[in-house]
């Protein structure tokens, strides 16, 4: 198994910055804001042959009793239990604080091993910088500086030294990346903490409390799975503060990189416009696609027909996704969900043979014929596939320039439903055969055909004056 490293501190120490080093990504947001990480957040890195898992962690507050900020607290105890070893990330230009020594001798009675690191010594002489952090208590400090990469592989040689030589056997098979997606105080990480069986992201009374897009890998009945936890997605005009952007920016990226996104709505209110929106950028991803409206369990009759209608009228055009009334607070209708996520991941990975495919799409021109386009009907001759996730299906013919996007979604619909691709878009492509002889210049003349034609217009000549 690979060693896990955890990052400790106090708000605003550059915990996020040493773990964007240590993975080589910038998966974690970065801001001069304390208090910006707020959920666990892992990573995974390398230094020679040796891999290693990385978290990320919010500034640790261990003396606060409510609110958020004691969430986070509890967050981070539960990742030093995970731990193998902490690092215990200390501000070098402030030097050692009151909240510092709370936090050391939090972590002396955790009884995990400790490794204290002194950050932003950049341009500073590391003995003299380090110097008053060894009354923490912790042994002795490794001054690095995250921003600039100082002495970063250095600090990790030293933590993995007693270490032996991990494998990288984690999640390396093929599973699906599944984020999970919708407006702000929907549920989202609630839903995310239910399929986990565990408290693993903060979940608070509170638009906006995830701000970072958080993965999460985890096994259900033997399969490996990928949950990607993101912030709310709100209209752009309502998109604030700098962080708040950052985390749009975040959210977006997930949809592209996820196999699945589970579209999370609230059953307490309608379906917005704003819904809409973030449905229809998750088709042009070509994400395969779940539907999970939330907070069904305490809506009337009445009610519920009512968000029936509304979806009917506003998400029509994700027909082929499956959909699902749940509660994730209280675990209702959560066991249908992970087996739709399998189906719509399968849908959209699917291999189709050329020969079913050109069968089906001379099926599809039989019921229907494209309409004319000039003159002349378009002909469709054969279909291969040409990529997946979603399924990419290219039609070859003549006059395919001329086919309507109508006959186009039409034909995804045939082959959507030919098929049994539930969950997922598809997509067809048009391709026009290349004519062999239209870039050829025509042949000169013979002697004879010249002659001919000389002959033939003396006899004009003669014949017409």
């Amino acid at each position: 198994m690979k060693p896990t490293l955890v990052l400790i501190g106090r708000p605003n120490v550059g915990k996020s910055t040493l773990f964007n080093r240590l993975t080589r990504t910038r998966d974690a947001i970065v801001a001069d804001i304390p208090g910006l990480t707020r959920d666990r957040h892992y990573g995974q890195g390398r230094v020679g042959d040796k891999p290693y898992l990385v978290m990320d962690t919010g500034g640790f507050e261990p003396v606060v009793k409510e609110g958020i900020l004691r969430a986070m607290a509890m967050q981070t105890l539960q990742a030093i239990d995970e731990a193998d070893k902490v690092l215990f990330v200390v501000d070098g230009k402030q030097g050692v604080t009151a909240h510092d020594k709370i936090i050391a001798e939090q972590l002396r009675k955790s009884g995990q091993k400790i490794v204290l690191v002194v950050n932003k010594t950049e341009g500073m002489a590391l003995s003299v910088v380090t110097a008053e952090f060894y009354e923490l208590g912790l042994g002795e400090p490794c001054a690095v500086s995250a921003m600039h990469g100082d002495h970063v592989n250095d600090l990790v040689e030293w933590v993995l030294h007693d270490f032996s030589d991990a494998t990288d056997g984690l999640l390396q098979d093929k599973h699906p990346k599944i984020a999970i997606v919708g407006r702000p105080n929907v549920g989202k990480s609630t839903l995310v903490n239910t399929l986990l069986g565990e408290e693993r992201v903060i979940v608070f009374d509170q638009p906006g409390t995830t701000r970072d897009s958080i993965y999460i890998d985890f096994q259900h009945k033997d399969k490996n799975y990928t949950l990607i936890d993101t912030a709310g997605l709100r209209r752009r005009g309502q998109v604030n503060e700098t962080i708040e952007k950052f985390s749009v920016i975040k959210t977006l990226q997930a949809i592209e990189d996820a196999n699945v996104v589970v579209l999370v709505l609230d059953a307490h209110s309608e379906i917005s416009d704003q819904d809409a929106h973030i449905a229809q950028f998750i088709l042009e991803a070509g994400c395969a696609l779940v539907i999970a409206v939330n907070k069904w369990d305490d809506l009337d009759e009445y009610q519920r027909d009512t968000i029936k209608r509304e979806l009917n009228r506003k998400l029509q055009f994700l027909s082929f996704a499956q959909l699902h009334y749940i509660s994730a607070l209280h675990g209702i209708g959560i066991s249908k969900l992970l087996p739709s996520i399998d189906q719509a991941y399968t849908a959209a990975m699917i291999n189709l043979p050329t020969p079913k495919l050109t069968r089906a799409l001379i099926a599809a021109v039989e019921r229907h014929p494209p309409p004319r386009g000039g003159m002349s009907r378009p002909k469709m001759r054969y279909a291969h596939q040409g990529g997946s996730n979603p399924p990419l299906i290219i039609v070859h013919g003549s006059m395919l320039g001329h086919v309507p996007e109508s006959y186009r979604r039409y034909l995804e619909n045939f082959f959507r439903e030919t098929f049994k691709l539930i969950g997922t878009p598809l997509r067809v492509d048009f391709k026009v055969g290349h004519n062999p002889y239209s870039d050829k210049k025509p042949a000169p003349p013979t002697e004879s055909e010249l002659r001919t034609a000389h002959n033939k217009r003396r006899r004009n000549r003669k014949k017409y004056g």
